[in-house]
């Protein structure tokens, strides 16, 4: 059984939630989000609750029972309170800046590097040296935050690089010459 999968999602009141052919339909304060609901797995909504019920006992019917769930409830809180990543820039002459709808990366090229920003996002520059994006798609959020830091993931013997907000760098030991 999917422990997960088992537990309903309650709805909050300034949320939402329709489904109309095979599509959920999740809007509240900050947007709507929707997702295609697999032939997989069934999903009702009942008493303020949305319960989501697998249609056979096969592996495939498992993972999706789990799944589906979590994303509705990743839904739900998106468009009640939303998501955020917050990303750090460590090195010497590292900074960011934000250029109308492009972040402006200096991080070590001799170029810097200008990346869009989805219009579905919404990003913040705090200091030089921060960024925050937030917006009320989980996925999104995280799949733009992991771009930015694979321009230049920290590097391990320094720890320069672009790192989430909070991460810890295990820093390996420079190797010496003996004499």
């Amino acid at each position: 059984m999917s422990r997960i999968g088992n537990q309903p999602v309650p709805i909050p009141e300034k949320v939402k939630v329709e489904i109309k052919d095979n599509k959920i339909i999740v809007s509240g304060p900050l947007g709507t989000l929707e997702l295609d609901i697999p032939s997989l797995v069934e999903v009702k909504i009942e008493d303020d609750k949305v319960i989501v019920t697998r249609k056979g006992d096969k592996r495939q019917f498992k993972m999706m029972h789990g799944t589906i769930r979590s994303l509705i409830n990743n839904m739900v809180i998106g468009v009640t309170e939303g998501y955020t990543k917050e990303l750090e820039l460590h090195g010497v002459g590292y900074r960011v800046a934000l250029s109308g709808n492009k972040l402006v990366l200096n991080i070590g090229y001799k170029h810097p590097i200008e990346v869009e920003i989805p219009s579905d996002l919404k990003v913040e520059v705090p200091s030089q040296t921060e960024i925050k994006i937030s917006g009320i798609d989980k996925q999104k959020v995280g799949q733009f935050a992991a771009y930015i830091r694979q321009l230049r993931p920290p590097e391990p013997y320094k720890g320069k690089g672009i790192r989430y907000k909070g991460e810890q760098i295990r820093k390996k030991v420079v190797k010496t010459i003996v004499a």
